[in-house]
């Protein structure tokens, strides 16, 4: 089975590393830095309401691969702090962040491909979740307050009050090269535009 050659260097020392992707057979090897490995993770990742959930299943349901929801992996007291319009800090967001790591690593460690939703604003966030994880590619779903506001305030079934917005644009650090999708398109453009991303930059059929 043999790679496909592609030069990294546009790679190296960027805050996110690029994945590269080789189809052989109906098997797809990914191409880390040096490395070839068996599983990848794509975290989508942004502010609440920019459709982390809705892109996240859409996807997952085209690629075939597990959708997991970082929401349902939150403390009850993390829970009970935003639900009272209270933001979560770094030391709140900590325990929540290594358990979605290794959940990431469970599966890649298991061969098994996976779409996380993960707000991931930070980039020590980010880097938390990679530590030792090859295989972890960011989606950024990219809006501006004025959207993802106008979504939020339709919103009943989340623990997130729309008031918390405003403080999650503030943590927010912007990644340098996640793969940037705006989400003002429909769901199924996105699910499009990720997909012909990474048949187009990365060799994936």
């Amino acid at each position: 089975m043999d790679p496909v050659e592609i030069d990294i260097s546009q790679w190296q020392n960027r805050e996110d590393e690029g994945i590269l992707f080789v189809p052989k057979a109906g098997e797809i090897l990914y191409r880390l830095g040096q490395n070839l490995i068996m599983a990848l993770a794509i975290v989508l990742m942004g502010v609440s309401g920019c459709g982390k959930t809705s892109v996240g299943q859409a996807l997952s349901a085209e690629l075939g691969w597990t959708f997991y929801e970082g929401d349902d992996y939150h403390t009850f007291a993390d829970v009970e702090k935003m639900s009272k319009g209270m933001p979560l800090n770094d030391e709140d967001r900590a325990p929540w962040l290594e358990v979605l790591h290794d959940l990431i690593a469970e599966n890649l460690q298991a061969g098994e491909n996976l779409v996380l939703a993960c707000s991931a604003l930070k980039m020590k966030y980010r880097q938390q979740l990679r530590l030792g994880n090859k295989g972890v590619v960011f989606v950024y779903l990219d809006g501006d307050f004025e959207l993802i506001w106008s979504r939020m305030q339709t919103r009943n079934d989340h623990f997130m009050k729309p008031e918390l917005l405003k403080s999650q644009f503030d943590t927010l650090e912007t990644p340098s090269s996640a793969l940037n999708v705006n989400i003002e398109q429909p769901i199924t453009a996105i699910v499009q535009e990720i997909i012909e991303f990474l048949e187009n930059e990365h060799d994936l059929d």
